[in-house]
């Protein structure tokens, strides 16, 4: 199937208001290549697209073109956040990214509603900004803890749409990236970590406790997908179980979504012969 189908394969699409992440297996392969070895290859393909994608649209903003991209990456713990920074925008370099992690809110933060911190992270013009966990973790994780209820959980949410919406308006294409792992994987992986003492930095004991909740998690997931995967603002839920295929899809998304926006390196009024004239050593 044409690698052009993607967003639309991976796209989420709620159901009379409703998603089941039963529809997205966290192990398929819907598309594109079907071995590591593969997707390797061609992700070093898709990262000399990148680049030069990523370069006309931060050239073009200099220039007065107000359009940028934010990647969204949501996930529970081990999805592989971290894999997609180093391994997808890691393609583009950092001269036009902006790479913001959202930890829990601190003192300043909770003063303000939810989103303050968020506005004040949005990548400017030309740039590909790259949200590490989002806006969302304010919702999903205070759901699971029941630190709100439903109607508080709603009006949030219509909030995001209309933030969202206020960014589209502004320039902004989202890409919003669900990285849906398993259950059985993530155990696997909280274990790789304990076997490699290279890795225990990176263990979090309280990641078993959040383990514990995870259909609760897995709920609150789908809820979020139904009430805001827009046409302005879609989701889409990656694969994530194997991190190849994981990664070969974002960028892929990524690559695709900037063909489409086409931006293009300024044209500027040079008299070249006079410059070159000028640049030639002296006789």
């Amino acid at each position: 199937m044409a690698k052009k189908d993607l967003r639309k394969l991976l796209g989420v699409r709620p159901v009379d208001g409703v998603v089941d992440l039963a529809d997205h297996p966290a192990r398929d392969i819907p598309a594109g290549p079907d071995s590591k070895k593969d997707a390797l290859a061609e992700l070093t393909d898709l990262g000399g697209e990148l680049a030069d994608l990523q370069e006309r649209l931060y050239a073009a903003g200099t220039d007065g073109d107000r359009r940028r991209v934010l990647l969204v990456l949501q996930g529970m713990d081990t999805s592989g956040k971290g894999g997609v920074i180093e391994h997808v925008v890691g393609l583009v370099g950092p001269a036009g990214t902006h790479i913001r992690s959202f930890k829990k809110p601190t003192a300043e933060e909770l003063e303000h509603d939810f989103l303050w911190r968020i506005r004040n992270a949005v990548p400017g013009p030309g740039m590909i900004g790259v949200f590490d966990r989002s806006h969302y973790e304010d919702v999903l994780i205070t759901v699971v803890h029941q630190q709100i209820d439903d109607a508080e959980r709603e009006r949030r949410y219509a909030m995001i749409n209309d933030f969202e919406t206020e960014l589209a308006e502004a320039g902004t294409t989202m890409i919003k990236c669900f990285l849906n792992i398993s259950y059985d994987e993530q155990r696997e992986r909280l274990l790789a970590r304990l076997d490699d003492p290279a890795k225990h930095w990176k263990f979090n004991e309280g990641d078993i406790v959040e383990r514990r909740r995870w259909p609760e998690y897995q709920d609150a997931y789908a809820a979020m997908l139904a009430a805001t995967s827009t046409d302005t603002a879609p989701w889409y839920a990656i694969p994530s179980d194997r991190k190849w295929y994981r990664n070969w899809a974002i960028a892929t998304i990524l690559r695709d979504t900037l063909v489409d926006l086409d931006p293009q390196f300024p044209q500027k009024d040079l008299d070249l012969a006079d410059l070159r004239r000028r640049l030639a050593p002296p006789n």
